[in-house]
């Protein structure tokens, strides 16, 4: 082997395992610090790794990927009750706003939440203070903020956020315009349309929590 190939061989092998070693930090960081943004999890994985090379920064999905291996190892006999719990106050929050078609979001859908994650839903509504509302005129105390969500690779816009809790969970509801059923906002972690689930959905993944095979089939059918 030529010496000049044997060194690019070196670089990228060490290359790779400091991708894995900053997304494993980043993923320790979401899990144990809550942080819920990847880009500043792992912009601080690799402050406190000292890896300056940004060909080093993992993609979102390979810090997903190391959040779920962190929860297995490190989490495995309370994180799945936490996300349970979330699921079923999803489920319940989706029955009680279900004149704005709600859809399941996020962690709690994709399997990630923890004890820092909020129940996250988006509603849909032409006229976003319809569903404040709704919400003010049944003793809910709100905190309202707003969002921008990519909605094609160039195009971002912003939409309403309220933020309450119940039952000691916290919830984030994004309210978007009735025509964003049909076409969801691109996920931060692959920018592909975000998985959401209507209650239906995710009632069944309730009722299958325990089978893994039959949780990744309506996982993958939860897209709406």
């Amino acid at each position: 082997m030529a010496r000049g190939q044997h060194h690019r061989i070196h670089a990228q092998d060490r290359l790779q395992r400091n991708r894995l070693r900053v997304a494993q930090e980043a993923a320790r960081l979401m899990s144990e610090h809550g942080i819920r943004d990847f880009h500043h999890a792992k912009i601080k994985a690799a402050e406190r790794l000292g890896i300056l090379d940004a060909q080093a920064l993992p993609r979102n999905n390979e810090i997903e990927d190391a959040l779920r291996e962190h929860q297995r190892i490190f989490h495995a006999e309370s994180q799945p009750q936490l996300l349970q719990e979330r699921r079923e106050a999803a489920a319940e929050a989706m029955r009680f706003l279900d004149r704005f078609d709600p859809r399941l979001v996020g962690a709690v859908l994709e399997g990630t939440a923890d004890a820092h994650s909020a129940v996250c839903l988006h509603v849909f509504s032409d006229t976003p203070e319809s569903v404040v509302l709704f919400l003010e005129e049944r003793g809910v105390p709100l905190t309202q903020q707003t969002r921008r969500l990519r909605i094609t690779r160039d195009e971002q816009q912003e939409y309403p956020v309220l933020l309450f809790a119940a039952d000691g969970l916290p919830f984030d509801i994004t309210v978007l315009p009735r025509d964003s059923l049909r076409q969801p906002p691109l996920d931060r972690i692959d920018e592909k349309p975000m998985r959401r689930a209507s209650l239906a959905a995710v009632e069944e993944l309730l009722a299958t929590a325990d089978n893994d095979d039959e949780f990744e089939r309506m996982l993958s059918s939860a897209l709406k």
